[in-house]
């Protein structure tokens, strides 16, 4: 496997001393690589351990329609928690977070495995191959049961969805093409929920 660049770059200083000017530019390079670092995402996996990676995800709920729900998220103890109140008001009916960050380089030979703690509602896991907040998803659903689960996703097990109506002429889903990964809670049970999520990676 290639070396990253600050590997890269920490080899060359081992190897030999950097004049001044080399120093800058090194030290630029550095700078970069950190900045670019901020995205929060390694080659297969979402990085709950970088604090900056709440930065990429939002909060999309039923209020856009005029519903009610309320939600949250936060990420504490390397963990993404999403929570909140559904609500059935104003014909409301649905919370979700989603990431808008630069997306994983998910490849489509390996499933997409999620680690998690659930309240024993039934969730869903949906992803976007587009960068707008609305048109076709891909659905997966799963039942939570209030411990640790580790689930396991491969393309074939989504269905492309629009505002809950099954669309069947969407292409078939490729891993490699998944720009937003989310999760949404819409199972017409009101009241409080919270799910942990505490890996999402291949």
């Amino acid at each position: 496997m290639l070396p990253t660049l600050t590997e890269a770059i920490y080899s060359r200083l081992r190897l030999k001393k950097l004049s001044a000017a080399g120093l800058l530019v090194t030290s630029f390079f550095l700078i970069i690589n950190a900045q670019a670092m901020t995205n929060n995402v390694t080659d297969v996996s979402v990085d709950f351990a970088n604090p900056k990676e709440i930065q990429n995800w939002v909060i999309i709920n039923d209020t856009v329609m005029g519903g009610r729900s309320a939600a949250r998220i936060q990420i504490e103890n390397s963990r993404l928690f999403f929570y909140g109140n559904l609500s059935l008001q104003n014909n409301g009916g649905f919370a979700s977070t989603r990431r808008l960050g630069e997306p994983v380089n998910w490849s489509n030979q390996q499933n997409i495995s999620l680690k998690l703690i659930g309240d024993g509602k039934q969730y869903q896991f949906r992803l976007r191959t587009g960068r707008t907040w609305d048109g076709v998803a891909y659905v997966a659903s799963f039942k939570t049961n209030g411990i640790l689960q580790t689930l396991n996703f491969s393309p074939s097990d989504f269905s492309p969805q629009w505002r809950g109506r099954s669309v069947t002429n969407a292409p078939d889903l490729n891993f490699t093409d998944v720009l937003q990964i989310g999760f949404m809670l819409a199972d017409k049970q009101p009241g409080k929920f919270q799910i942990e999520v505490q890996s999402i990676s291949q």
